[in-house]
């Protein structure tokens, strides 16, 4: 068999084949350095779109409070778009929008980074994934990530969704039969694993251009 070729620019080695196959070439120099390409529990996942105004904004507001956050209290490390989260035991390989691994995680190996700054996945279970959806990824993220990371024992899956005139921010809390959504209190959800409750706003700039906001108390 041939590699396949998804652009011009772009193929998929034909010894790629299941999950280890997989793993080994998104750690080798010959995997793409532009797209998404993610192994979800047998099925391999492409996207070569462009990034949205809105998805980036919503994913850098967010990721830029919550890594703010956890290095002001010390609580681990919160980790940016294009760091790939690798859990052997579901066989996911992916890129979240952004994860948190908390000192307890680590400390007990629950997540791994096997070649410290070096490292070129996180492995385990992280302790919170945050994806924000675009026209590509509604499948993906609001019906196989949400299944794939509960089997994984992710506590917290933050999923926002900036599409359209009504902003969607959840967050989905393990329970034992799969991700519940937390309610919310006078717009403010509660989130157990940072301890704080979080509000997500979406406004515009002088320009007119998408601008969120994500308070903290």
């Amino acid at each position: 068999m041939n590699a396949i070729a998804v652009q011009d620019s772009v193929a998929i080695p034909a010894w790629v084949v299941d999950f280890e196959s997989f793993r080994r070439w998104a750690r080798s120099d010959d995997f793409p350095e532009r797209g998404r390409f993610c192994y979800l529990a047998g099925g391999l996942w492409v996207d070569l779109s462009m990034e949205s105004l809105g998805h980036n904004e919503a994913k850098a507001e967010l990721s830029t409070v919550l890594r703010t956050l956890v290095k002001a209290q010390k609580l681990g490390r919160f980790l940016v778009d294009r760091m790939r989260l690798t859990n052997p035991k579901v066989e996911l390989s992916t890129e979240p929008d952004g994860m948190f691994v908390s000192r307890d995680s680590r400390v007990t190996e629950r997540t791994r980074c096997e070649h410290g700054a070096a490292t070129l996945e996180v492995e385990g279970t992280v302790d919170m994934v945050l994806e924000v959806v675009s026209p590509s990824s509604v499948q993906k993220d609001t019906v196989i990530l949400r299944e794939l990371y509960w089997n994984a024992g992710v506590r917290e899956y933050w999923l926002v969704d900036p599409r359209g005139l009504e902003l969607h921010f959840d967050i989905l809390r393990y329970a034992p039969k799969g991700y519940v959504a937390t309610r919310r209190q006078g717009g403010w959800l509660k989130s157990t694993v940072f301890s704080k409750s979080f509000r997500l706003t979406r406004g515009e700039d002088d320009q007119g251009d998408p601008e969120f906001t994500l308070e903290v108390r």
